[in-house]
């Protein structure tokens, strides 16, 4: 059943002793009070436990220049060697960095001295080919190893690296290219998802016909079609490492704390893709303290996020977090359902995972199955879970925690952003659990919840979710565009960093994330989240999936219409979709009854899992649908 905030909030899942026994921050609130009362001191603390670094900084933080702060300032150091050089000195040498299952099966395993090699010695072919200090390299690709490897080696040289998404359309491709002019790109041949080939070369063949930047293409072999390949510009990747170029003993490029380690691009409703920059030195404090504290990681864990690479998810926590923490990560390919409901399942008994890091829109995709998939699987590893990307429905949580934890397995709701680059709000699994709630600002982080006029509302009331404190992970700017950086972020409440989500906070201090201040319906003059609508809807027996849109109505102004998707066993029909309306109007009140209840196949989302809303609200309306690159096939 959903819930309004003020009759969830007594619903607490407490920590067993176990997991208090094992937890690298048993009292977790009285680290909060000692970072709130010095959150310099706490990220400096953090920066010198964790991290390594070739001379220090002058000063933690830089904010003589609002809102562009500097950590770290005047410190040397560079992220590839601390998540992979530093551990090649003792024990972890020869333990495993990334366990790799692609989606036919096959398996490929990469110790911290193996992974060292790839990384250096494509380095070295990425000088060969003029890549320098500063420069921009964009990857494009599949789920495969070479991946990360290109992203550390690109790192490693102190150049620059933007990922875009392996699916990515043409057009799409062709922008971010352009915006970062990029002169080397890497992909692969094509791609495999869900038993089919995504054509990743031909889709770089027509981004580079409108594209004079890039004069090399590095070309990984993975599915073995034919593809084109342009002499003189298209390289295949394993020739390159085969030749001498290829210098196994390629030094690391030790950079300024500020330098850039990446950009990564991000879309809004409106405007064309920003290009958000991320540093090398307060980044990886940041990824590393929060991987650390949130989810308790071990020296013996095997930790999965099971995001792409590609989005900032699988940057900090797939990618870097955990190769500076010195783990063992494990990335999978293909799809959740191919070519079963039970691969990702079957992964985890296979692997012995231990923590499993995932997005709610898997989670209630996974649900339509039902139960008896993830119960012919033994899940015994798992300890701990994490939900990130959207909101979570308390009945998907639920679900998550029962049927896949095993109601033993805390669950890690955090919330965050590509801007943010590490968890601002999440709980840790020494705090009791509200299921929907994002749990409480991170150490040493500040949040509130202002109202329009820039003063803070009442507990349980929503508002604009704002972060009133820097932290090391954030963002520096927008490339090529620092007057959109602070216009977007900075510019509705001086002083303060507007997040564009709303939310409500409740009695305890938990913070409940509604969605983007765009996401929000006004009916007859209440505002409505579509969360919390989409919450109502999921919590019915027949409803795997829901979107909710807002449409012009004479009386009311705007009004619901609901987009349902069932699960197995149900179908649509025109007294189902009453029922729904009704179950609607029960949980939420009369004024958040849908007007509308469309039955449909699928849901528009962008790659990351997130409903497209706008997609819907322009295909009701007749109007052209905008931007689609970050669409799912």
């Amino acid at each position: 059943m959903a819930e309004n905030v003020s009759e969830r909030i007594e619903e607490l899942y407490r920590p067993s002793a176990e997991v208090m026994a094992q937890a690298h921050v048993a009292d977790w609130e009285g680290m909060a009070a000692r970072a709130g009362k010095d959150f310099v001191g706490f990220w400096e603390e953090k920066a010198r436990e964790l991290i390594d670094w070739h001379s220090p900084w002058t000063k933690v933080l830089d904010d003589s220049n609002k809102p562009f702060y500097k950590w770290f300032t005047g410190a040397r150091t560079n992220i590839v060697y601390n998540a992979i050089d530093r551990h090649l000195k003792g024990a972890y040498r020869n333990k495993l960095a990334l366990i790799w299952e692609g989606e036919s099966g096959e398996t490929r395993t990469f110790s911290y001295h193996a992974l060292n090699r790839e990384v250096s010695k494509f380095a070295s072919v990425l000088k060969s080919l003029g890549v320098k200090k500063g420069d921009r390299v964009t990857i494009y690709m599949g789920r495969v190893p070479e991946l990360p490897i290109a992203m550390l080696a690109v790192a490693k040289i102190g150049a620059v690296h933007s990922v875009v998404y392996g699916g990515f359309s043409t057009e799409a491709l062709h922008g971010r290219i352009d915006d970062s002019q990029s002169r080397v790109l890497i992909t692969c041949d094509g791609a495999f998802l869900a038993g089919k080939i995504i054509e990743l070369k031909r889709i770089v063949d027509e981004a580079l016909k409108r594209s004079a930047a890039v004069e090399h293409v590095v070309v990984v072999k993975r599915t073995c079609q034919e593809v084109m390949m342009e002499q003189g510009r298209d390289m295949w990747y394993h020739d390159l490492m085969g030749l001498p170029i290829a210098d196994p003993k390629c030094p690391t490029e030790i950079v300024d704390a500020e330098d850039p380690l990446y950009m990564l691009y991000t879309s809004g409703t409106t405007g064309k893709p920003k290009a958000i920059v991320h540093s090398h030195g307060g980044y990886q404090v940041g990824v590393a303290t929060t991987l650390k504290y949130v989810f308790d990681l071990k020296d013996e864990d095997r930790w999965w996020c099971a995001a792409d690479p590609g989005w900032v998810t699988g940057h900090s926590y797939i990618v870097y977090g955990p190769l500076l923490l010195g783990a063992t990560g494990f990335m999978y390919e293909g799809a959740p359902t191919y070519p079963y409901p039970d691969r990702w399942w079957q992964l985890i008994e296979k692997y012995g995972i231990n923590v499993f890091y995932t997005a709610p829109t898997a989670i209630r995709g996974l649900m339509r199955w039902g139960e008896a998939w993830p119960n012919r699987r033994d899940l015994s590893s798992l300890r701990l879970l994490g939900s990130v990307g959207e909101p979570i429905n308390p009945e998907a949580w639920r679900w998550y925690h029962r049927v896949i934890g095993k109601e033993r397995c805390p669950i890690m709701d955090t919330w965050w952003q590509t801007e943010t680059g590490a968890f601002q709000i999440t709980p840790l699994p020494s705090m009791p659990l509200k299921p929907g709630s994002g749990g409480r600002p991170f150490f040493g982080q500040e949040a509130d919840i202002y109202g329009e006029d820039g003063t803070p509302v009442k507990d349980g009331e929503e508002g604009f979710l704002v972060l009133k404190r820097p932290w090391p992970a954030m963002m520096r700017t927008i490339y090529n565009d620092p007057d959109r950086y602070v216009q977007q972020y900075w510019s509705k409440y001086p002083g303060v960093y507007l997040t564009g989500d709303s939310a409500k906070r409740d009695k305890d201090g938990y913070y409940w994330i509604i969605g983007r201040v765009d996401d929000v319906i006004k009916v007859s003059g209440y505002r409505l989240g579509t969360a919390e609508v989409e919450s109502a809807l999921v919590s019915h027996p027949s409803v795997a999936e829901a979107a909710v849109i807002g449409l012009a109505h004479e009386v009311k102004g705007t009004a619901i219409h609901a987009y349902v998707l069932l699960r197995q066993g149900f179908e649509g029909s025109p007294a189902l979709a009453e029922e729904l309306k009704k179950h609607v109007g029960a949980e939420m009140g009369p004024i958040a009854k849908p007007e509308d209840v469309s039955f449909v196949a699928s849901l528009p989302k962008t790659r990351s899992g997130k409903i497209m809303r706008r997609v819907l609200k322009a295909r009701a309306q007749g109007l052209s649908e905008g931007d689609i690159s970050t669409l799912e096939e």
